[in-house]
């Protein structure tokens, strides 16, 4: 394992020492922040790997912290993980439209909430669906390498998920993947991400991408493709 520097966002005293332990002892290196406005000064100096973000903070909440980093180009990159007691349904689809890679609700484990870590850092663009290839669908374009999607070279800002969601369609265009088959290949095997998160994840995905949204089919009962 290598050592990643994960942030954690955190205002429980209790919760951000029982995360820096265990992180630590899985091999991270961990520097911690108890606002949203302090974690963004630490991404600032310091760009770490992985930030675990807590949702109710003093000062800027989580979500708005998680949407300013996934609205900046130098940031957008950077893997977050919400952690939070707020578990609800809309609670989470909150979380993933603002741009999380993963949601964990508290109570937590911590070893499940470490492999999580593990499971999103392990995440190489360029293995999606095996393809490390410039993809192409009509007007749009997604490079692998420079982790870049443009629509009519109009170059489109996608969090890491929905890049990975995007490639995974495009490497076999009208090819149907179920939203299993996508939480697989996206965030690994025994993943507990609900097709409802897919759905919310693909939802997203076409906004951001406008007319060339339309490209992404929902095929009723089954999945996602690339195409009519």
């Amino acid at each position: 394992m290598g050592r990643e520097l994960i942030l954690v966002v955190e205002d429980d005293d209790d919760i951000q020492e029982l995360l820096e332990y265990n992180l630590k002892k899985s091999g991270y290196h961990v520097v911690c922040a108890v606002s949203g406005e302090e974690g963004l000064d630490v991404v600032r100096e310091q760009t770490p790997d992985l930030i675990v973000l807590d949702l109710m903070l003093p000062g800027l909440d989580g979500l708005e912290t998680c949407r300013i980093l996934k609205g900046a180009a130098t940031t957008r990159s950077i893997p977050v993980i919400i952690l939070t007691a707020k578990g609800e349904e809309e609670d989470i689809i909150a979380g993933f439209e603002a741009g999380a890679d993963d949601y964990v609700t508290k109570p937590f484990s911590p070893a499940v909430l470490t492999a999580r870590v593990g499971a999103v850092l392990r995440r190489q663009p360029s293995a999606v669906g095996g393809e490390a290839r410039l993809l192409r669908y009509q007007g749009l374009s997604i490079h692998p390498g420079r982790h870049e999607v443009k629509v009519e070279d109009q170059q489109v800002a996608l969090t890491s998920t929905e890049f990975r969601i995007l490639q995974y369609l495009a490497s076999r265009p009208g090819w149907v993947f179920t939203r299993t088959q996508i939480v697989r290949a996206v965030h690994g095997e025994d993943y507990p991400v609900t097709g409802r998160s897919i759905d919310v994840q693909i939802a997203a995905l076409r906004k951001k991408l406008g007319p060339a949204g339309a490209y992404i089919t929902t095929v009723r009962g089954v999945g996602y493709k690339m195409g009519d």
